[in-house]
């Protein structure tokens, strides 16, 4: 099967591409470890990004197209594959479908991840960190003593407090409500209600996977 994998934050989506792995046993492909790798190897199209990169600009679509058919056309890549986290914009979903058809492969569905805003909020918003001991604790299933909250010890990052949370899930739907748009229409567009225990989740996964013949 060869699968784009997409989700806002918090709705589980890392926890999901890792079962699926194991569960169809074909690889994750993230765009970002593609572009670690090439640097990392001092490649071509590694040192041409690199130079994006270091002048903190966005490395350019046909870049990582050509990084991913690379990438695609791989021995591992041979029985199918998931693509985490690309494309994001209609160029990048255009251009993975010539390459795809460059490649003599097609996509055979898009899951899309769906939880509530609401309990996104409720997921994001639940770290917090001991300032004396930096242990991580989460108010939904592992919270940190009492005396922790009482004396103040205990902090959020900015970063999952809720206004910067609903920012992201903002942000996250401008950028991606036109791709889900986009593949809706061509009839691959897989919607997964996101809630309950992550098997509970592969589970719907693979019945929908199932009922589409794949």
């Amino acid at each position: 099967m060869n699968l784009i994998l997409l989700g806002p934050p918090g709705a589980g989506k890392g926890t999901q591409a890792k079962m699926m792995v194991e569960e169809f046993a074909i690889p994750q492909i993230s765009t970002g470890d593609i572009l670690r790798v090439e640097v990392a190897q001092g490649t071509e199209l590694g040192k041409k990004a690199k130079s994006y990169m270091d002048a903190g600009d966005l490395v350019p679509d046909d870049l990582i197209l050509k990084m991913v058919k690379g990438r695609l056309g791989q021995k591992d890549c041979a029985k199918g594959f998931i693509l985490d986290g690309f494309p994001r914009t209609i160029p990048q979903a255009e251009g993975l479908g010539t390459l795809l058809k460059d490649l003599s492969k097609k996509l055979d569905g898009v899951v899309s991840i769906e939880v509530d805003d609401e309990e996104l909020v409720k997921r994001l918003t639940a770290r917090w960190i001991s300032q004396s001991t930096g242990k991580i604790y989460n108010m939904l299933f592992d919270p940190p003593p009492q005396k922790l909250i009482d004396s103040g010890d205990v902090y959020q990052r900015d970063d999952d407090k809720e206004a910067t949370v609903r920012n992201r899930l903002e942000v996250y739907k401008k950028k991606t409500e036109p791709l889900i748009n986009y593949y809706k229409k061509t009839g691959l567009l897989l919607s997964i209600l996101g809630t309950g225990e992550p098997a509970d989740v592969l589970s719907r996964v693979k019945i929908t996977l199932h009922d589409k013949g794949l």
